[in-house]
């Protein structure tokens, strides 16, 4: 790109006609207003923009009006390029030269040039004598008679002579200038401690409020109630597991702070622009934060959702279950629904409707041990589904073994099912047309039905404990994403039930309660 010089009546440019680069010529943009680096910078750059602009003295140049193709070329400085913005009284400070005009005074550069020689001949001359000199001159005949001299004492036209005549301004410039100096710096000094008070003063504030570590302070009622955990321990252990997954490129959150706003957002169902304001960020960073972060605790946090072994099974089967039905149980079976919004396609309004709920929601199968741990979670099935066809599809009856008891409700009438593995299920008796049940079904519908809401309550306990599992969830949470197994809400299901495993079990509490 060709540049040219704006100065009236310069003609100057950077290429000529055939192309061929003017490397004696420089060009220079105009200087900026420096507004934001305190008060002597801005009136200092102030000072020297509107300098230019009158040594210009274009009628389309203001203070204001500078674009960055207005540029001023190295023929109008004496030194050939302009002076460090600080030295205002450096000839270059501002353009001086071949300006097409009368009304910027040419500054005297050889004055300048001799009063820069002589401050700097006096800088050296001071770090040179490192003594005082009267000192200097009490130590130097006695090196000099040490060493055999003889001592030569300064003459009286040596002694008498008057001081060199600019000398002394020099001086007396050179003391003013220190001075302006040492009360300027005075001042920043002051300005710095005040700053670095307020900011102390700030950072605490922020750390009052600040969602983090220092928030909890190792308080287990905290960490309860914001995510569900029931120790600091076990939060700050599942930070340590997850904390290489989790991705900080460009973002204001720390990877705790991550980990809190999703286990927040599924604890208490926080609206969503409060968790913005509340880590003072926005809505896009917001979404993306908790989607990263519910992947990863599904990816880690998955396997504790598994189906035990059954020598496992016999080893912590309560007592109640012994006695009942010995050591046979293998897990209870039960649903649980979620609502959605309506989706847009017809097909999918009829698939997701559910009869029961009397709304659109998604339907999972879920597996309870006897001893009160989720074993079992299906991916989620639109809620007009029958608890039989989930069950079937679902590939649980694929976890049974030869002899394994199922318990279930009066819904899931997969006795035959059951039976191709080997296994029995038993199910709530009912009369069938009959005018009552006999008293051995009574008595064992009895036990089975306190023995499954003994355990049932599990599920209640995971869907009271994350209320993101009791609201209406968007439809872009039924998707997966492309290349996943599983949606959005499978994962969320999932790791909410994880958590729940991570916590002490209910039916080992009510245990310990009825002894």
């Amino acid at each position: 790109m060709v540049q040219t010089c704006c100065v009236v009546k310069c003609h100057n440019r950077s290429h000529d006609r055939f192309g061929k680069k003017n490397v004696e010529l420089r060009f220079f943009s105009f200087p900026t207003w420096k507004q934001r680096q305190g008060p002597r910078i801005r009136e200092l750059t102030k000072r020297r923009r509107m300098a230019w602009v009158a040594a210009v003295r274009r009628p389309n140049i203001t203070f204001n009006v500078i674009t960055r193709h207005m540029l001023v070329c190295s023929r109008h400085f004496q030194t050939g390029k302009p002076a460090y913005e600080m030295n205002e009284t450096h000839p270059d400070w501002a353009p001086s030269l071949h300006l097409g005009h009368t009304e910027v005074k040419v500054p005297d550069n050889e004055r300048f040039q001799r009063r820069l020689r002589r401050m700097k001949s006096l800088a050296a001359v001071s770090s040179a004598t490192a003594t005082p000199p009267d000192v200097a001159a009490l130590v130097a005949p006695q090196k000099l008679e040490q060493h055999g001299a003889t001592h030569v004492t300064p003459s009286t036209d040596e002694a008498t002579q008057p001081p060199d005549v600019e000398q002394a301004p020099l001086q007396d410039e050179l003391c003013v200038t220190c001075r302006c100096m040492d009360g300027e710096m005075k001042s920043i000094r002051v300005e710095m401690n005040s700053l670095l008070e307020e900011n102390v003063t700030l950072k605490k504030e922020l750390s009052a409020t600040m969602m983090d570590e220092a928030f909890f302070n190792g308080d287990d009622e905290k960490v309860k109630h914001y995510t569900g955990l029931p120790y600091w321990t076990l939060l700050q252990a599942l930070h340590t597991v997850i904390i290489p997954c989790l991705t900080k490129a460009g973002r204001k959150l720390s990877p705790f702070q991550m980990l809190l706003l999703t286990l927040m957002r599924l604890r208490l169902h926080l609206p969503q622009q409060h968790l913005e304001y509340l880590f003072q960020i926005n809505h896009t960073t917001m979404c993306e934060i908790f989607r990263e972060t519910i992947s990863v605790l599904h990816f880690h946090l998955a396997p504790l959702v598994h189906w035990p072994a059954r020598h496992c099974l016999q080893h912590s089967m309560p007592q109640q279950f012994v006695e009942t039905f010995g050591s046979r149980v293998a897990v209870i079976l039960d649903c649980f629904e979620i609502g959605t919004e309506k989706l847009s396609n017809l097909k999918a309004q009829s698939q997701t409707y559910s009869h029961y709920k009397q709304e659109h929601t998604v339907k999972y199968l879920t597996g309870i041990t006897p001893r009160g741990s989720v074993s079992f979670i299906s991916k989620g099935c639109g809620g007009r589904v029958s608890d039989k066809h989930l069950t079937e599809q679902c590939g649980i009856l694929n976890k049974l073994l030869p002899g394994d008891l199922v318990l279930a409700d009066r819904g899931f009438n997969i006795g035959d099912e059951v039976g191709l593995m080997c296994a029995e299920v038993k199910t709530s008796g009912f009369t069938r047309g009959q005018a009552q049940m006999d008293p051995k079904s009574v008595e064992e519908t009895r036990e089975m039905s306190h023995l499954r809401v003994h355990v049932k309550r599990v599920m209640g306990s995971v869907c009271n404990k994350y209320h993101i599992l009791q609201h209406t969830i968007p439809a872009s949470f039924l998707v997966p994403l492309e290349g996943e197994e599983f949606s959005f809400i499978d994962k969320i299901v999932a790791v909410c039930c994880a958590l729940s495993n991570m916590s002490p079990s209910i039916v080992i509490k009510q245990e310990y309660t009825s002894w």
